[in-house]
């Protein structure tokens, strides 16, 4: 029971997906992280389906874009996006770490914020309206990867703010086995990956280890640690790296 407390706590925080509502105590939330990854598969999945559907009602490039997009978002509830988004007007206002975290924590949202939502979702949609739907199986591998890795680096990363949701979370875990549950996702994503798009696993997985890495870097040296939002923004990034490194495959006649 107590694992199926956990599943239900990762999918109640980060997605509308509905779920029974469980306590929020240490002991039901200690394996909520292990379920992580599974809400990208269930956004891979979806995508999966809407591109088929386009294909089979000859829909455009731009519906099938759009909405593509927009699934994420919508499973979601823009958890991630609202990270990706505060962590752009951190990096734009060019202060201290200090200030930094600050403006992560202020609700109101500013220029750069907007700018990078809807540059982010205009790339996105662009991205997914080139992406064949023979590879539109490997976007699971991808969201579910993104998931695995930020859940990873919760408690491999110096974390910026000791007594914020996000230490709450990597407290709770536990550490050994959210390591094994997340190398058991990315060996599930390779396989994936290489069962559908063969040697394409292996510029998935590139994109995905830099992401990591930058994102490591930049957060020590521009925040002082991880936080809840740059997580979401380490999430977003990888994702639509890996839908770039696809694409980029295709474009450079490569599939």
């Amino acid at each position: 029971m107590r694992v199926i407390r956990s599943l239900c706590i990762a999918f109640s925080t980060y997605s509308r997906i509905p779920v029974p509502q469980v306590a929020w105590t240490d002991e039901n939330r200690k394996y909520s992280m292990c379920f992580f990854p599974l809400i990208g598969a269930v956004i891979g999945l979806l995508l999966w389906g809407w591109l088929a559907l386009c294909d089979a009602l000859g829909f455009g490039a731009l519906l099938r874009g759009a909405v593509g997009a927009l699934l994420p978002i919508l499973v979601t509830g823009g958890i991630h996006m609202d990270g990706f988004m505060d962590t752009s007007d951190a990096l734009a206002s060019w202060q201290s770490p200090e200030k930094r975290l600050e403006i992560l924590k202020d609700s109101h949202v500013g220029a750069f914020a907007v700018l990078g939502c809807a540059g982010y979702l205009l790339l996105d949609a662009a991205l997914l309206s080139e992406l064949p739907t023979t590879l539109a199986p490997m976007m699971i591998g991808c969201f579910m990867l993104s998931r695995a890795c930020s859940a990873w680096a919760m408690s491999a990363f110096r974390n910026a703010r000791p007594k914020g949701m996000l230490d709450a979370f990597a407290q709770a875990a536990q550490r050994r086995m959210l390591t094994i549950s997340c190398t058991v996702y990315t060996v599930l994503c390779a396989v994936l990956w290489a069962i559908v798009g063969g040697w394409l696993a292996i510029p998935c997985l590139l994109a995905a280890i830099l992401c990591a890495w930058y994102y490591r870097r930049m957060s020590y040296k521009q925040f002082g640690g991880i936080t809840g939002d740059l997580a979401g923004w380490f999430l977003q990034k990888t994702e639509i790296w890996m839908l770039a490194a696809l694409c980029a495959c295709q474009w450079g006649g490569l599939l």
